[in-house]
């Protein structure tokens, strides 16, 4: 009996011996750093602009979760979001990326803000002290970076877009921005009352998206934080709400809406 091609490729499939090759480009690195806050060791993602090295200029830095998903196909959990590919091909508005990988199973503990009684959860605020006062300092010694608020942004998706909106409510003098893709306000509903109760800095920028065939509660959720933010005194265009006609909750959906809120963030949030 002829064994195919593609038989033997399933074969070796199955039996794990081929592997997604590595897809990060040359302009991105990683280094890992003690995480005393969450009693774990973090693997760190930083990507540099292709002008980085031949310039003497000090770069924005946009803070992300889930850095597995961002950079490389191999790590990703069902596709990366091709970062570096797009930001390779940038000649103005460009800046330092620093993303910071997830726990796996200690995703949901590390990236919510409160436990949910169903979920568990709740070390957010352990996982932002990791990000302020052991990454950003890190970074802000060994990389020419802007490190003020207003050229500091922090961008994440589902769980990663609650804590993205959670860290500028709650640490508006470390980050000025959000990117807050699908965000997960349902199993932290708290973040609402914050709102409500959080002096918030006019100077403060939020850009929302969401598609419309994600969880049946998504887009009325959004639409609540964006009348509280704007209650609170977010000019109107400060705020950005983009919703996806058929969107799923999904890496590819946004993959594909990431260079549009980057460009948002970048020509409205930076110095």
């Amino acid at each position: 009996m002829k064994i195919t091609i593609i038989s033997i490729l399933f074969i070796l499939l199955t039996l794990g011996f081929l592997h997604a090759q590595s897809t990060a480009g040359s302009q991105v690195s990683k280094f890992k750093i003690a995480a005393p806050q969450l009693d774990t060791q973090k693997i760190i993602w930083v990507y540099t602009p292709k002008s980085y090295k031949k310039s003497k200029k000090n770069y924005p830095v946009i803070y992300m979760f889930d850095a597995q998903n961002l950079f490389d196909a191999e790590t990703s959990y069902v596709g990366e979001w091709k970062i570096d590919e797009y930001l390779d091909r940038l000649t103005e508005n460009q800046v330092i990326i620093v993303g910071i990988e997830h726990g796996n199973d200690k995703r949901l503990e590390e990236l919510t803000p409160y436990p949910n009684e169903k979920y568990g959860g709740g070390k957010g605020d352990d996982f932002l002290d990791f990000m302020i006062n052991t990454v950003k300092p890190h970074i802000d010694i060994s990389y020419r970076t802007k490190t003020d608020a207003p050229n500091t942004s922090i961008f994440g998706s589902s769980l990663g877009g609650l804590m993205a909106c959670y860290a500028v409510i709650k640490h508006p003098k470390t980050f000025g921005s959000a990117g807050v893709f699908s965000p997960a306000f349902w199993i932290n509903p708290e973040i609402y009352e914050l709102v409500e109760t959080t002096e918030l800095p006019e100077s403060a920028y939020f850009y929302f998206m969401a598609g419309d065939q994600e969880d049946e509660n998504m887009i009325t959720d959004q639409q609540k934080m964006l009348r509280l933010l704007t209650e609170k005194g977010i000019p109107n265009d400060h705020i950005k709400t983009k919703v996806i006609k058929g969107g799923t909750h999904n890496e590819a959906l946004w993959r594909n809406q990431f260079p549009e809120a980057f460009e948002w963030l970048n020509q409205r949030a930076f110095d």
